[in-house]
């Protein structure tokens, strides 16, 4: 029994040294495959919540004479109770990144298994390309 008692501070005492190892130079970034989603698709459901209960029946995106750009969204409840989700549009360049063209979060209810179209439309003639984007109320 004594090699246990004096064993297991020992290999406690291993381990935190373990654990302190130091790192040199720089660290590679982490794998962000899901944030880079958010780069190339046009409609994206931000937490588990809204992956669950919102998908999108339809995007259509439009130039009006002035060059702005239009996005109307049908939003589709796949539950089959009301919930409340918030909607945004971010406008990008034709490179991606965003144009500082960025509409509020706004609250939708959806009903039952309902569908309700939004429509953003840009600021400017800046926006090339677009992202819908939803996420659960808060």
């Amino acid at each position: 029994m004594k090699p246990l008692r004096h064993g297991f501070p020992l290999g406690l005492a291993l381990l935190l040294l373990a654990g302190c190892a130091s790192h040199q130079g720089a660290y590679a970034p982490a794998d962000n495959s899901k944030s880079r989603q958010e780069l190339t698709a046009k409609f994206v459901l931000m937490d588990p919540g809204a992956q669950r209960s919102v998908t999108s029946a339809g995007l259509q995106e439009t130039r009006l004479d002035d060059g702005r750009l239009k996005v109307s969204c049908i939003l589709q409840n796949r539950e089959n109770r009301r919930i409340q989700v918030q909607v945004q549009c971010v406008f990008k360049d034709p490179t991606g990144f965003s144009t500082g063209d960025e509409t509020p979060w706004e609250n939708v209810i959806l009903t039952e298994n309902g569908m309700e179209t939004l429509t953003f439309t840009s600021l400017n003639n800046k926006a090339a390309t677009y992202t819908v984007r939803v996420r659960q109320a808060r």
